[in-house]
């Protein structure tokens, strides 16, 4: 039924996250997979902005995904966090190469902000609900660095078919296995959410 091509990225190390939770997270959901009818790729991306800007637009080129799903680490996070929406403006926070955009944004002449097409609020509820003993939450700001400038070019590029999810670094207070059972719950509502979706859409169509 229709394209299940799924392109999952992860953040290499920055920082002090000499090892970053997300990319850990990330391999750790390609050993569980998301069914056998979901085509996974998995990426790590490097933190710096310019590897971003050619990177994201590759991602959809190559594979054509449903839905890319970016998953970064946050030091303040202790919940697995879904990210809203990304912001253009803002980026004054230097990168792993001392890099910062001129324009300090994303795209220039792009929306301010831009929401994912896939509702949160939504994923967060049933995941909460499943008794996963992983807290997930809802945020609508992503931090404004390169979490934040991914996310927003991957949604201005993909007309919203995008999800960030924000991870805790390990043990703080998840483990790997942990992080990596919570993202493939939170991706399999996401999946479901598109499906129902997709389903709403060639119903409408039937009848008009």
């Amino acid at each position: 039924p229709g394209n299940s091509t799924f392109t999952i990225a992860g953040f290499g190390p920055f920082g002090e996250h000499t090892v970053n939770a997300s990319w850990v997270a990330v391999q750790e959901l390609k050993k569980l997979g998301l069914g056998t009818d979901v085509d996974l790729h998995v990426h790590e991306v490097p933190v710096e902005y310019q590897q971003v800007q050619s990177l994201v637009p590759s991602l959809w080129k190559q594979y054509h995904p449903l839905l890319v799903v970016h998953v970064g680490v946050s030091g303040m996070a202790t919940t697995v966090t879904l990210e809203k929406c990304g912001r253009n403006h803002g980026y004054k926070g230097l990168d792993n190469s001392s890099f910062c955009p001129d324009s300090q944004c994303c795209v220039v002449g792009g929306p301010d902000c831009i929401n994912s097409i896939i509702d949160m609020e939504s994923v967060c509820k049933r995941v909460n609900a499943s008794g996963l003993g992983v807290a997930v939450s809802v945020s609508r700001d992503a931090g404004r660095y390169l979490c934040d400038f991914t996310y927003y070019t991957s949604l201005y590029l993909s007309h919203g078919r995008s999800a960030f999810i924000h991870v805790p670094p390990l043990g703080k207070p998840y483990s790997k296995e942990d992080l990596g059972r919570a993202l493939q719950a939170v991706i399999q509502e996401m999946l479901e959410l598109m499906d129902q979706a997709e389903g709403k859409i060639h119903c409408q169509q039937h009848f008009h």
